[in-house]
């Protein structure tokens, strides 16, 4: 099998799984990743913007999420990787809006992990438009 191939339908796969179980769990259990995101933003000036925050961030998960599970089986099935890549720049995108909050938060250690995960949403990026090795 193409290498290439591999890897975009690896990396699209790994981000459906991270951004699909991080939105649906903010839907399931919405009341309690609302209360502590209160707490957590409580001495900032995003305190009266964590309802819509929450919503704007689960929206863009399970987006990301959907668009890089088809994006995997559209290019397992040989029809292009468009909608992966779309999962992979609104995965970043996702990051980026968690870093603001992480560092308005003053959470340096999330911080760092999740700069991590945006290196990773980058190199999926980067797979995703990459026509060979």
């Amino acid at each position: 099998m193409n290498p290439l191939l591999v890897s975009q339908t690896l990396a699209a796969g790994f981000l459906a799984v991270l951004f699909l179980q991080s939105g649906i769990d903010k839907i399931t259990d919405f009341g309690g990743n609302l209360s502590w995101l209160k707490e957590y933003f409580g001495k900032t000036f995003l305190k009266g913007l964590v309802t819509p925050m929450v919503v704007t961030i689960t929206l863009v998960e399970i987006g990301a999420g959907i668009c890089s599970g088809i994006g995997a089986g559209m290019n397992l099935l040989g029809h292009g990787n468009g909608l992966a890549l779309l999962g992979a720049e609104l995965g970043a995108l996702n990051f980026v809006m968690l870093l603001f909050g992480n560092r308005v938060a003053k959470d340096y250690a999330s911080s760092a992990s999740t700069a991590t995960y945006f290196i990773l949403a980058l190199a999926c990026i980067y797979v995703q438009q990459a026509t060979s090795f």
